[in-house]
């Protein structure tokens, strides 16, 4: 879900090579890009759970919710990328980067709530589309900002974001869909936009911190083998300092029981439930100790900062993989290469709730034909459906854009 800068005739020729040079695929962000599709699609498509126990299967053991934080992570990456990379747009070109990303959150927008009115009332999945368009609107005032900058940012938000969302979610008006659509927008407009910054299941100013941070990682040099090497160490550190505090705090002392007298509903069976799969719909405002979890889709603090290490030791770990392994890593590159294609498309194939019968299988089948579509596409004609037409409706903007400003 990327865009590729455009070429532009007049001036700045070193400021557009530079531009040039850094945008130049990094097959480690791809393959990032495809670990988390694939992920996604097996939390989507497989139980998450055996009906007879109640216990999590191995699919949520091993993809717990963190891979909608990777994708959010990678699209700040590749936001600064189409901006410059190591060295951020200036004047009319940054005007004609920011104009070709907000362009691209509307197309995002529309193709998410036509995706919307395919959905039933009881959605198998979430389409983070919507949300997508959202954050790509909330990057464009951080688009000139360097990496400190922007991990400080990053920081802020991994703090701020919930805060905000704990504090102010009630007071939000409810909304009447998870797949907003056309309809939705028009008739619960405000729910809608509350929805996407804060009660949705992605919500932007939660996921700010996610998208600061790629855009921080975006403007560094992700050839260099020290860095990739600092993302898995930095990331994992901070995954697994989170996960240990939150623990130390829920267990060690009296939060669990904090927790399960802050509702007098609230049973032992509920809140074990939450505490394995999260919430099923917002994560409860009666104490604030519920900020220390690091439960799937909560977004606290502890959450946060766990998914945000974890999607930095993947990208890390793929960059180096991709070093001296990036043929074997081809058949995930060509998924992550077309990410938004594959992903709309799993949607798609959701909305007609086949793979209750046989989820395996109907696994097993999605990927297989996921893997083979992209390379027998990449290989014939490069870049993915979905990402030629928006790149073809991108481009002329950015062009145009720059070219205006020049005058």
């Amino acid at each position: 879900m990327r865009e590729r800068p455009t070429e532009h005739r007049p001036a700045a020729a070193a400021s557009r090579g530079a531009a040039l040079r850094s945008s130049r695929r990094l097959v480690g962000l791809d393959a990032a890009r495809g670990l988390a599709l694939v992920a996604i699609m097996c939390v989507h498509i497989l139980p998450v759970s055996y009906a007879a126990t109640g216990r999590p299967t191995v699919t949520w053991i091993l993809f717990p919710g963190d891979s909608p934080a990777l994708f959010a992570l990678l699209a700040g990456t590749g936001l600064a990328l189409t901006s410059g990379g190591r060295r951020p747009l200036r004047g009319r070109e940054m005007t004609a980067a920011r104009a070709g990303i907000a362009v691209r959150a509307l197309l995002l927008l529309i193709l998410g709530l036509v995706i919307g009115h395919l959905m039933p009332p009881e959605p198998p999945a979430y389409n983070i589309l919507i949300y997508f368009a959202a954050y790509f609107l909330l990057a464009l005032p951080f688009l000139g900002l360097g990496p400190r900058a922007l991990f400080l940012g990053a920081g802020v938000a991994l703090v701020a974001g919930p805060l905000l969302l704990h504090l102010a979610g009630d007071a939000l008006p409810g909304f009447s869909s998870y797949n907003p659509t056309f309809v939705t927008l028009v008739t619960e407009p405000l729910a809608v936009l509350g929805q996407l910054l804060l009660t949705g299941t992605y919500p932007s100013l939660p996921y700010l911190a996610y998208l600061l941070a790629g855009l921080a990682i975006g403007r560094l040099n992700l050839r260099r083998r020290d860095v990739q090497v600092r993302l898995v160490v930095v990331g994992t550190v901070l995954a697994v300092t989170a996960k240990l505090v939150s623990r130390q705090l829920l267990y060690a002392g009296d939060v669990y029981t904090r927790l399960l007298f802050s509702d007098p509903d609230l049973t032992v069976a509920q809140l074990e439930s939450l505490l394995t799969y999260g919430p099923e719909d917002t994560l409860p405002t009666t104490s604030p100790w519920w900020l220390v979890l690091t439960t799937p889709d909560v977004n606290t603090p502890f959450s946060v900062a766990w998914s945000l290490g974890v999607s930095l030791a993947v990208v890390g770990t793929c960059l180096l993989l991709a070093r001296r392994h990036s043929a074997w890593l081809l058949p995930v590159t060509a998924v992550g290469a077309m990410s938004l294609t594959l992903y709309t498309a799993h949607l798609v194939f959701l909305s007609f709730e086949l793979f209750h019968t046989a989820p395996l299988l109907w696994l097993v089948a999605s990927l297989v034909l996921s893997v083979l579509f992209a390379l027998a596409w990449q290989r014939a004609f490069g870049r993915g459906p979905l990402e030629r037409a928006m790149n073809a409706v991108v481009r002329p903007v950015r062009r145009a854009v720059a070219q205006g400003s020049s005058r």
